[in-house]
């Protein structure tokens, strides 16, 4: 309830409040009128808008519990609450659970986890390493910070640690422990290379198979308790683990209610029945037995039984349980189902039988290898003993069926026990435990509508550990006030002691239920009475219900609980038929034997609670102590129980436990779903309300004094602010509040009552709101000034210009000599005149305006109209045009169609002409005709006349005549016709060609238009598709090197890892040392470029001398002294099996030793003899090269001729034959010289070290053989020595024979391979369209010709390196030739011959004479070179004093003379030693920056000098003429190039991990939590789990430490030497660590996460880019490794709101992955009242807009990601030949050449 202060905050409306609701327990509601005192009602306002008026209680006068202020809902820690009440807790609970989708609270020392059912990406290493050693309250709530806490307090208090997982069946206990181991195991490691974390960790799907079930709650629910031990050294990594269990369900073997199943692994069993080892088991479908069907719910979804069964086998072998055993296993379980289908019938009402015959009897008798009959007997019949006599008593069917059930349950539960000892024997191992983390996963207290003896013994085990928790709570409670020194008050807590000694005392529940078992005639209804009659009037606790007689209520401390004692005697006794457990231990199956007769002998570690039916069944862990086979029968089941329970309590008590409480968000499985009843209900029975009470009773709020005076320094006045801040604090503090009861100071913190920080918040708020306020007037005021000032301004100068105009125009007109009053007239008419003017010049204006506008108004719709109609006439036109231009084939048709047409009308037109031509002709003729029968008419016209009688007479004549006439008029008018008709269809079809023709040639010429137009798109797809290709090879390319990369990064793991492995064989063979210091051995077959100890023992002899010497001047402090034994105790047992190796190594050793004497004796003068014979040979050649080249002297200067050397003389005949012989003979024998070499070189690597072991006289002894009198015999065996190296030759020839035949094959193979695929391909291309088959064609050829480039460049590259090889071969015969011949020539010649022919000097002069810039040192002194050159060789004196890269130089010119003089095993020890003495003072000093910086600058140098000086042209042309002369000229050290880049590479990385050590500590301090900008974000509460301050104390880190710490690295590089590209590579490493550690703490902090704290890292970044930018540093990459925090920080600044803001932040955050952004925006929190939470909905637009993104799903950013580092080639100005070697560096011995 609410406390007196209160009512202060209730007199002001808008207060919000609390109050109880039926559907969701608690409801917000605000205060709409003031409340007074002794108002019996409160005036609110929901949030829906609802009014309601709340009564007060009259008897109590209770107010509602107040609401926190907004900024404080959401907060990691419930105890950071202002108000600590049940619906404070349930709200922020609920609003991080639902809104922000976080799982995980703390609430003091509690974690809360609820369970999400979904499943989340918040348990991967890359979290496990984010929380691995970070602070509790650093970090948000997790699982895997109480694990941190838990091996933090272990390995600093040197005391073990308890986990308490509880919860009720679906919380999510067991996936809680899981993690919780997960985490340890990855943290601490493993001692052994047992891996034994792999197997703690294997452990959990053996124990879910076993252990766990699907409920109507659950689908993986664990149905027993379990507490693991978990082991640690003394240094603090796992060694075993030791598992317990408690209260395994029995009765689930035989009874499984609707919507469950039985155990996991019976279900397992049947859906891999069909596999092959199965067969035997004879099992079916799970829904054959009874035991698995009667939930009739056999399948969990998403969940493959045969998958997980091979995953508990596979884990069932790595705990060292074989096939045997496990198949072993799998047969009893497969004879259980059986037996559970055994069917039991009636014989009468008082005795059953079984059926002969039963075949599942049969199977289950034939599996557990007992008789058919013996089992068939008892389990029907039970036998009775009574004092005198012993009888069979039949059995009835349901009692019999209750024997058998009862028989199961039994044999599962031994079953069970003994896997579980088992998996502890796998855990534990022989390695002395230190200390122990326990976990338990533990159920939590059930209430069900029927509750039995099941929930009764749970919820006393719950009483038990809520007591041992109030205890805890409330003594760190009283700790923490004694700690500040303050005035301890009692605080009044629920103690549930009374309710304890109720069930366990003397006369309690228990004792009571124990007596009745042992009566002769015990019920359930008697010990009821008898429950009654004890405590019904002594303990308020305890009660009856009243309805019924066989049931008692218990008030424990969640809840009431009615329990029904129906069955209670029954589960307490837990029997089971004596004479079947003995027809089981005849049995003569091995397992099944193991399993009964070993509990007899020794008490298993679990025992179980029996029962016939309902929801739960236990099984509990009996007491160790128990002496005999009679007592341990003797012993219930609840006194079992109850002594175990008192075991676990005691181990809990001797730990430091931590508390993880589990809920159940709600009863559907439904994701991301708070049901507040279910919620609260989990709450009360967890003890987490407890906890809050508790912490309400006393001063739940604390600050630090800096915090408090960070966080409200806006309520103190300049004056109120003094030097100390404590004294600062308590002032102010005395004006806030006046009331000093509520609040303490103590020494270093100030604690408040409940509410206190509320008020507080609210002064601050009211501060801040104010000078908002302010800051508004004052801003406001301004901007209104500003626009009034402007407007004034504006009306001045409108004011300005009109009088100017007014005063440039007329204004006055002078009137003469007018009377006034005439003037007057005169002056309104003239004024009535001038304003009839205007307004008629207004009117035609405004007409004309009008008229205008219409005019306008026309146009415009003329205008429209005509756009329209051409419109659509183009439209029209372009539609025909389109059709026509879809197809130029159409086109070509047409126009070869259009030319037939247009000859086939030619012809037509020819053919008319030709008609009309003869028509024309006719017409002329009967034209002439006419004309002459009109004559010949007219003559004979006259002649009639002239005969007119004649004609009358003959008028008859003439009349016909004239008809006839007539009709011939016709005919001609109708031929004039026909002849006109035909003139106009000629004329109109010649219009018509001509018009068609013009058609055709514009047709033609569009068609010549489409044409240019489609060349002109092929030649853009042409381009376009170049273009395309170009940026595919682009992407190509790019992708390429993003290969390059991975692969190089790939091969630098690679070497991390290889060194991390040469470390670990480092460390095992100093531990041998150590165990034996006076023998080492070191192995000769080691190859010098991987081997990092053929280097000698003489100066790691003098090291482990002033080693121990130091170690002697260190003991003189007695405690080290001591530490040190003990240390070298615990060594020496941890390293017993290292030594029993050791001396097996040193027998064999011996014996090969001494086989290796006796054949190297053998072999040794043979070796001696074959190199003398091969000497005189050699010695014989060249005496004959010489003759030769005497004859070619000779012979050169007989001929004094000016021609006798030119080509075709005798001479030169004679030198080109001999130069032939002789290179015909150099190739020969340079082949045996290299022969000979290679064996030399091997033969002596082998003996080198059996050399060193014996006298050195070893050479002197073998040579002196030869001398001895047996020498014929020695010459012998050297001479089979010979024949036998000469058929190893031969073999060599021909597996060089046989090689060269196989290459030839397979480049057969291949040859094959790729003309099958060449056909492939074409039968491909083939069935393409030709576009497309012209594109693979090209691409296919790309590729070819690609594959075949680099195929030729790989070869050109190998025979560039023979060249050169054979180059340097061919120097040094032709050397060694010249040098030959001029000694010859100087034995030969005379003085006068040499004066005669000064100008043909033939010998070569020596080139040592010239060579400068070398440093020769004896072979003895090469440990003193390393020894002073590198091992100690302090960096710090040769950076400031010396030229950089010096060491390197050195190194390299002591190089230069071993290749000058051809030493090859000089070259390869100083090579040697070199590289394994810079791994040595690195391993010795790796920690150290400056050292580690120092040898990678001097290693890059060294390989940069490599390359310099190697003679590849590709580095040659780099120098100078002087610097090309000093190249090497013997050996080839390509190889030794790539060991040496290794190495440097294996530098870098360690300088990575050095710096990463340094910056680690500083980056989170200096980049989120120290306020750069000083007052822009305030500390909020912090609760219990306090997180470091961002207050910059003293020690704290701040930026300006991590830029001097920048400032620190680079001036060292570049002091060192260090390549400049080397150091922009480092330089972009640390920014990539900064920014990843940065953001991933970002991203697992919610108070880190606000719109202040966005600003401060942007201004964080802009001082590191400053940074950079003083530096040079600007284009190294390192800047853009910032981007996913930049963009981090602008999320946290951006408005979320709206749409827009949501499209610009996916366009902003593409640096981020969607986990990242949604994560920022879900942990978003206000730091004032004045910011914003994110909505829910604008996160799920963001995630609708990022869902197609493609990109890793990973949350945290890799801070162990090492970029690939390159070594760019560096070439030195520096001469060799000016380097002067100082006298500091004591190298006396070496002498400059």
């Amino acid at each position: 309830t609410a406390g007196p202060h209160l009512s202060a905050f209730l007199k002001f409306t808008c207060a919000r409040v609390w109050i109880p609701d039926a559907e969701e327990v608690w409801k917000s509601a605000e205060l709409t009128k003031d409340y007074k005192n002794g108002d019996a009602s409160l005036q609110l306002m929901l949030e829906d808008g609802t009014s309601i008026e709340h009564t007060l209680d009259p008897k109590t006068k209770n107010l509602p519990y107040l609401r926190n202020p907004d900024i404080l809902v959401g907060e990691n820690d419930l105890t950071a609450l202002s108000y600590l009440h049940e619906p404070a807790v349930l709200h922020n609970l609920k609003v991080r659970f639902v809104d922000s989708k976080l799982i995980y609270t703390y609430c003091g020392i509690v974690l809360v986890a609820i369970n999400p059912y979904e499943t989340l990406p918040i348990y991967g290493t890359d979290i496990i390493n984010a929380y691995s050693g970070q602070n509790m309250g650093d970090m948000d709530p997790h699982i895997f910070a109480v694990a941190e806490e838990a091996y933090k307090q272990m390995a600093r208090d040197e005391r073990n640690q308890s986990i308490i997982v509880s919860g009720e069946s679906g919380a999510g206990k067991t996936v809680s422990a899981k993690y919780a181991m997960r985490y340890f195991a990855t943290v601490s490691g493993s001692a052994s290379e047992a891996n034994v974390e792999e197997k703690v960790l294997a452990s959990n799907p053996i124990m879910e198979a076993i252990g766990n079930a699907k409920t109507t709650r659950n689908d993986n629910s664990s149905r027993f308790g379990k507490y693991i031990e978990i082991g640690f050294d003394t240094r603090f990594r796992i060694i075993g683990a030791n598992m317990r269990t408690y209260l395994l369900e029995k009765s689930r073997v035989v009874f499984q209610a609707d919507e469950e199943r039985n155990y996991h692994i019976f279900y397992q069993l049947c859906a891999s029945s069909h596999l092959p080892e199965f067969k035997n088991l004879k099992l079916s479908s799970a829904n054959d037995f009874l035991y698995t069907r009667q939930g009739r719910s056999p399948v969990i979804g998403g969940v493959d039984d045969t998958k997980e069964l091979s995953t508990t086998r596979n884990a069932f072998t790595l705990l060292g349980i074989n096939e045997s055993y496990q198949m072993g296993l799998f047969q009893v379980l497969a004879a259980i189902l059986h037996l559970g289908n055994v069917e039991i019938k009636d014989r009468d009402s008082d005795s059953s039988v079984i059926p002969p015959n039963n075949r599942h009897l049969t199977a289950f008798c034939e599996l557990v290898g007992v008789t058919y009959q013996d089992m068939s007997q008892w389990l029907c019949h039970r036998k009775l003993k009574t004092a005198t006599e012993t009888y069979v008593k039949p059995l009835p069917r349901l009692q019999a069926t209750n024997a058998r059930d009862a028989l199961s349950k039994h044999i599962y539960a031994k079953l069970f026990n003994w896997i579980v000892e088992h998996v502890n024997k796998a855990l534990i191992t022989n390695v002395k435990q230190h200390s122990f983390i326990g976990v338990l996963d533990i159920y939590g207290f059930e209430t069900f509508e029927i509750n039995s003896f099941e929930q009764f013994c749970i919820n006393y085990a719950n009483e038990k550990l809520q007591q041992q928790f109030n205890m805890h709570v409330f003594k760190l409670e009283q700790e923490e006030y004694m700690k500040e020194q303050i005035p301890w008050t009692l605080i009044d807590f629920y103690d549930n002691q009374p309710c304890i000694n109720l069930i366990e005392a003397k006369m309690g529940i228990l004792d009571l239920l124990d007596e009745e078992c042992k009566m002769p005639k015990g019920s359930d209804d008697s010990w009821a009475q008898k429950l009654y009659n004890t405590h019904l009037k002594t303990s308020s606790l305890f009660e009856k219900p009243r309805m019924s007689n066989r049931a008692f209520i218990i008030k424990h401390f969640a809840d009431k609980v009615e329990y029904q004692c129906d069955g209670f005697l029954e589960k307490n006794k837990d029997t089971v038929n004596e004479e079947q457990i003995n027809v089981l231990k005849a049995s003569k199956f091995e397992l099944l034997m193991e399993l009964f007769h070993d509990g007899e002998k020794a008490i298993s570690p679990t025992g179980q609670v029996q029962g016939t039916g309902g929801r739960t069944r236990l099984s509990i862990k009996p007491d160790k102590s128990r002496d005999s086979k009679s007592k341990e029968h003797k012993k219930t089941v609840g006194c079992q129980f109850r002594n175990s329970l008192q075991m676990l309590m005691e181990t809990l008590n001797a730990t430091t436990p931590h508390y993880v409480r589990c809920i159940k968000p709600n009863d559907f499985k439904m994701a991301f779903t708070f049901d507040p009843k279910r919620a609260v209900q989990q709450l009360r029975a967890c003890g987490v309300l407890e906890t809050i009470r508790i912490s309400a009773a006393g001063f739940p709020s604390r600050w630090t004094y800096q915090e408090f005076f960070s966080r409200y320094r806006v309520l103190m006045k300049q004056k109120d602010v003094l030097p100390d801040k404590k004294l600062t604090c308590k002032n102010v503090l005395e004006k806030l509040v006046q009331d000093q009861d509520k609040y303490q100071f103590g020494k270093t913190k100030i604690f408040f009552r409940a509410g206190q920080v509320a008020y507080l918040e609210k002064l601050r708020a009211d501060k801040l709101r104010a000078a908002c306020i302010r800051i508004q007037k004052t801003i406001r005021c301004w901007l209104a000034r500003k626009k009034y000032l402007r407007k004034r301004s504006a009306a001045i100068t409108i004011q300005r210009f009109t009088r100017g105009y007014q005063a440039r125009c007329p204004s006055f007109i002078i009137i003469i000599s007018l009377p006034q009053n005439t003037c007057n007239k005169r002056k309104l008419n003239l004024e009535q005149l001038l304003r009839e003017h205007k307004a008629v010049i207004i009117q035609r204006h405004v007409r004309g305006w009008l008229a205008r506008c219409w005019y306008k108004r026309c146009l415009v719709s003329i205008v429209v109209l005509q756009c329209c109609i051409r419109r659509m006439r183009a439209r029209r036109e372009l539609k025909k045009l389109k059709i026509e231009a879809r197809s130029v084939e159409h086109f070509k048709k047409l126009n070869k169609g259009m030319e037939n047409k247009i000859m086939q009308l030619q012809r037509r037109i020819d053919e008319q002409s030709k008609e009309n031509r003869s028509v024309n002709e006719k017409l002329v003729g009967l034209e002439n005709s006419y004309t002459a029968e009109s004559e010949r008419m007219r003559g004979e016209l006259n002649r009639l006349r002239g005969v007119e009688e004649e004609a009358k007479k003959k008028t008859n004549q003439v009349t016909s005549l004239l008809e006839e006439l007539e009709k011939l008029r016709k005919e001609l008018s109708a031929t004039q016709q026909e002849k006109k008709t035909i003139e106009d269809w000629a004329q109109t079809y010649r219009n018509e060609m001509e018009k068609m023709v013009s058609e055709l040639k514009e047709q033609n010429g569009s068609l010549k238009k489409d044409k240019d137009d489609l060349n002109r798109m092929i030649q853009e797809q042409s381009q376009q598709m170049t273009e395309k290709m170009v940026r595919s090879i682009a992407q190509e390319t790019q992708q390429l090197e993003t290969d390059l990369n991975e692969e190089r990064s790939r091969y630098q793991n690679l070497l991390t890892e290889h060194l991390r492995l040469e470390e670990k064989y480092d460390d095992l063979k100093e531990a041998m040392n150590v165990s034996k210091p006076g023998h080492r051995r070191t192995d000769s077959t080691h190859s010098s470029n991987e081997s990092e100890y053929t280097y000698n023992s003489e100066y790691a002899e003098l090291e482990e001398g002033s080693r121990a010497a130091e170690d002697v001047t260190r003991g003189m402090d007695t405690s080290l002294t001591l530490k040190l034994q003990k240390r070298l105790t615990e060594l020496e047992q941890e390293k017993q099996s290292l030594r029993n190796e050791l001396e097996n190594k040193e027998d064999q050793f011996q014996r090969a030793r001494a086989r290796d004497d006796a054949e190297f004796k053998k072999a040794r003068g043979a070796e001696l003899e074959y190199e003398s014979l091969k000497r005189q040979e050699l010695e014989s050649e060249n005496k004959k090269l010489k003759h030769n080249l005497a004859e070619m002297r000779q012979s050169l200067l007989g001929d004094a001729a000016a021609g006798a050397g030119a080509p075709g003389s005798p001479a030169y005949k004679v030198l080109l034959e001999q130069l032939n012989a002789s290179c015909e003979e150099l190739d020969v024998r340079k082949e045996e010289v290299l022969i000979l070499r290679s064996q030399l070189v091997s033969q002596k690597e082998a003996m080198h070290h059996k050399e060193t072991m014996t006298e050195p006289s070893v050479y002197a002894e073998d040579v002196s053989k030869l001398k001895d009198a047996d020498e014929l015999k020695q010459a012998c065996i050297g001479l089979k020595d010979t024949n036998r190296l000469l058929e190893h030759q031969l073999q060599t020839q021909r597996r060089t024979y046989d090689n060269e035949v196989e290459s030839l094959r397979s480049e057969l193979q291949n040859v094959k391979e790729e003309n099958n695929r060449q056909q492939q391909l074409l039968a491909q291309n083939l069935q393409l369209p030709p576009e497309a088959r012209i594109e693979a064609s090209l691409q296919h050829e790309i590729t070819r010709l690609t594959n075949e480039n680099l195929d030729l460049m790989e070869q050109l590259e190998k025979q560039d390196r023979t060249i050169r090889k054979l180059k340097k071969q061919l120097k040094v015969y032709s050397k060694r030739i010249g040098e030959m011949g001029a000694g010859q020539t100087e034995g030969q010649t005379s003085p006068g011959q040499m004066v005669d022919e000064p100008i043909h000097p033939v010998n070569i002069p020596r080139r040592e004479k010239d060579f400068q810039g070398m440093l020769e040192y004896k072979k003895e002194d090469e440990l003193k070179l390393v020894k002073n050159l590198i091992l100690e060789l302090k960096p710090r004196g040769v950076a400031v004093n010396l030229i950089p890269g010096l060491p390197a130089y050195i190194l390299f010119m002591c190089l230069r003379h071993a290749d000058y003089v051809n030493d090859d095993q000089k070259v390869r020890t100083l090579l040697t030693s070199t590289i394994n003495s810079i791994k040595k003072i690195l391993k010795k000093r790796g920690d150290d920056f400056e050292t580690v910086s120092f040898w990678l600058a001097n290693t890059c140098r060294f390989l940069h000098c490599l390359k310099q000086y190697s003679g590849d042209e590709a580095f040659m042309k780099h120098n100078t003429q002087r610097q090309n002369e000093h190249c090497l000229s013997n050996f080839d050290l390509a190889e030794y190039r790539q060991v040496i880049s290794d190495l440097a590479i294996q530098i870098y990385q360690q300088l990575i991990k050095c710096m990463e050590n340094i910056l680690q500590p500083m980056i989170v301090s200096g980049m989120l939590e120290h306020e750069t900008i000083q007052g822009v974000s305030g500390v909020k509460p912090t609760g219990l789990r306090k997180r470091t301050s961002s207050i910059a104390d003293e020690g704290t880190y701040t930026l300006d430490s991590i830029l001097r710490q920048l400032s620190a690295f680079h001036s060292t590089m570049c002091q060192h030497g260090t390549d400049p590209e080397l150091i922009k590579q480092v330089v972009k490493q640390q920014f990539y660590i900064i920014g990843a550690v940065t953001l991933n703490n970002l991203l697992l902090r919610k108070d880190m996460c606000s719109w202040s704290k966005g600003m401060q890292i942007r201004y964080n970044v802009s001082q590191l880019e400053e940074w950079l930018r003083d530096k040079g540093l600007m284009t190294c990459g390192a800047k853009e490794t910032l981007e996913p925090l930049i963009q981090a920080a602008q999320l946290l600044q951006v408005k979320k709101k709206t749409d827009e803001d949501a499209e610009a932040i996916c366009s902003m955050c593409l640096a981020l992955t969607t986990a990242q952004i949604v994560k920022v925006l879900n942990l978003y929190t206000p730091v004032n009242e004045f910011e914003e939470r994110v909505s829910v909905a604008f996160i799920r637009t963001i995630q609708t807009r990022l869902r197609d993104r493609c990109e890793s799903p990973q949350l945290l950013m890799d801070t162990k990601m090492i970029y690939p580092v390159t070594f760019p080639f560096s070439p030195s100005s520096l001469a060799l030949e000016t380097i002067q070697i100082p006298g500091s560096l004591n190298l006396a011995f070496l002498t400059r050449v």
